[in-house]
Parts: structure tokens; sequence; C-alpha cells
């Protein structure tokens, strides 16, 4: 069957197939037993919505992806993510308020591991001891020019000393991303910061990877001062802060979030900002 996929906008994780398409309706010579619109973020349906109705005339359409709130099926490597990102497990067993993750996938289920190098799995840790090491081994065996990434994230409350000897041994990752969404998000950072520490993780300084924490922030009532308290307890654990703000239905942030975000999303800047002793853990590596 031809599937025609259209995306309303492109990322690093957009297919690059000739049958991908990207936020245009159809050409003279596009044809397709169905075509897929696969949507992402939800201020992107409504676009959705204008593309399904121009490509209605060249084959049945579907609109499907995170954003419709529908549960996510098998993973098929390529087909709506690009070769190389892979998804070994759905859901979380979370309840975070800002996330629909779990509303849309409910609790942890395991796939079928395929091969790939940058993992984007939910809540990986969330899942059971025996997957997690056939994850680390399918991609400590991936190609060294593709180092294996976890754009997912790893949940800080769930690292133990074993994923911290196999990261570090075994999959030897350039870097990894935490996140410091809620306050009791702190304590397991830091605790995380000292494990990665005893189990031989060296400071970026010195040589190591990078040790990265998204920094959720730009809620309602939230402020730039709370919010560079939050940077700054990150950079103590051991991590590199970056900003994510948080954003409404429309997509949009204010432009003194913009701003707090341009400034702690760059480790460059960040590094240069804060040079002094008050941080001696920061950007713990391999």
């Amino acid at each position: 069957m031809r599937i025609i996929r259209v995306f309303p906008r492109r990322t690093k994780a957009t297919p690059i197939d000739a049958l991908s398409v990207i936020g245009r309706g159809p050409g003279w010579f596009d044809q397709a037993d169905e075509v897929h619109i696969s949507v992402t973020f939800t201020w992107d349906l409504p676009l959705a919505e204008t593309l399904a109705e121009k490509w209605k005339y060249v084959a049945p359409v579907r609109i499907g992806g995170p954003a419709t709130g529908e549960r996510s099926e098998a993973f098929t490597p390529g087909q709506y993510i690009r070769h190389g990102y892979t998804i070994t497990s759905r859901g979380c067993p979370n309840h975070c308020w800002f996330c629909s993750v779990w509303k849309r996938e409910g609790a942890v289920r395991e796939l079928p591991i395929k091969d790939g190098w940058n993992v984007l799995d939910d809540n990986l840790l969330a899942c059971s001891d025996g997957h997690i090491r056939e994850v680390f081994a399918m991609l400590a065996r991936q190609p060294r020019c593709n180092p294996p990434e976890f754009t997912g994230g790893i949940e800080a409350k769930r690292l133990l000393p074993w994923h911290c000897i196999a990261l570090k041994e075994q999959v030897r990752p350039n870097q990894l991303f935490f996140a410091y969404d809620t306050p009791d998000d702190l304590q397991p950072l830091q605790k995380a910061g000292k494990m990665l520490r005893d189990a031989g993780w060296k400071r970026q300084q010195e040589g190591g990877r990078a040790l990265r924490c998204y920094v959720l922030c730009g809620w309602p009532k939230d402020t730039l001062k709370a919010a560079e308290t939050r940077m700054r307890e990150a950079m103590e654990a051991g991590f590199v802060p970056m900003a994510m703000v948080f954003r409404q239905g429309d997509g949009k942030s204010t432009p003194e979030w913009s701003k707090f975000q341009r400034e702690w999303a760059r480790p460059a800047i960040i590094f240069h900002a804060n040079k002094t002793p008050s941080y001696p853990q920061l950007g713990f590596g391999l």
C-alpha cells in the first residue's frame, strides 16, 4: 500500500523519504492509497485540518499523532519518525499535570525492540530491568558514528547504580537528559548526580560528556526569579540546565520567557555567566 505521510512542520525527527511531505497540499504527481497526516503539537491541529481538506481528493485521509490524544500503535521504524530514532516502550506511570502521555498511552507497555540510536521512550526506566538491559545492548551494538541518545530523557528518581555503570561502560552516550519539572524532582536529581559520580562519571571540564537537565518554567504563576533558582539548583546537582518553557494551547510564550529560555538553553552562555566556585559539580559526564 502506498501511503503518503504529511507533516505540518519539519523537525529533526521528521522522515526524509520521498513519501514524506511537509506542510503542503498535493502536487500534480502525488498518488497514494492513503494519506496520513501526523501531528505532534496541538497548535498544529488547525493546519492539519486544512491539509486534510486539500489531500482528500488524492486518497482517504487519516489524521493521527500525539496531538490528537489517540493511543499510539506499534512502532514502525522510519514511518512517522526518521530512521535512527526508535521507540521501545510507550506510556508512563507518572501523572504529571502538564503531560498528556499518561492520559493518552496509559501505563508503560514494552514493545519489540527495533534498532536505532536515539531512544524516544516516554519513560524508559519505568520498564522492567530485562527490557532496559536489552535496550542498552541494542544501543551498544550500533555503529559508533551514531552515539546513543536518550532524547526521551532519563527519570532521575528511577535511576539506579547499575544504570549508571551500564551507561558509562556499555552504552557510552555523548550526553544524557534529565528533567526538573516539579519541586519533588529536586531531591532525586541531586541523588542521581551523586550516583553518577560514584559510578565514575567525570566533569565535562575534565574531558567528560554532558549531563543536561530540562527545567520546566513559565507555567501560570511561575516567576523569572523562581525559575532562575531552579536553574541554579540543577547546576548545583551537577547538571547543565536547559530552560523548557511551558506552552499554552497556541504554542506561544511571552517575550520575557522567550528571552529567559535563550539565556538558559545554551551551555556556552550558561558557563560564561556562571563562572564561580559556587557550582563545583557543574557538567558531570562520562
